[in-house]
């Protein structure tokens, strides 16, 4: 998963018009630019210079049908950022439970009336100095 991929990625989506045309082809499953055009406040030149940039990034195919040309969302476009985004949902579930944990604790102490002595104490650590 190169770093470079992540980036244009990220780089492409980060245009709210551009990311707005992307959901707009995903929701259709497929369209053309005239009726990605109506839908927004841009040119059609504009609009084409997004789709160009969104099929550069790998996030959009195209199919030329005579003089009209038809986008569809491509999956494997969006791979490098979920892969990237996967190892960050592992990183965050795991600080999520402990901070779970964490809570669960506190709101135990809380309930049945011991402090943080004995909260520190159970985990092996000196309790914080006044």
């Amino acid at each position: 998963m190169p770093a470079a991929e992540i980036a244009v990625v990220m780089r492409t989506l980060a245009d709210p018009t551009r990311r707005t045309l992307f959901e707009r082809i995903v929701a259709a499953g497929e369209t053309t630019v005239g009726t990605l055009t109506r839908g927004v406040a841009v040119s059609q030149p504009a609009v084409s210079q997004h789709l160009r940039a969104l099929r550069e990034a790998g996030l959009v195919a195209e199919r030329r049908d005579g003089r009209n040309v038809h986008y569809r969302a491509e999956p494997r476009g969006l791979s490098p950022l979920v892969d990237w985004l996967g190892i960050y949902g592992v990183f965050w579930r795991e600080r999520f439970a402990n901070l779970e944990t964490l809570l669960q604790e506190i709101d135990h102490d809380s309930h049945y009336g011991t402090g943080a002595h004995t909260r520190h104490r159970r985990r092996g650590r000196a309790p914080p100095r006044a």
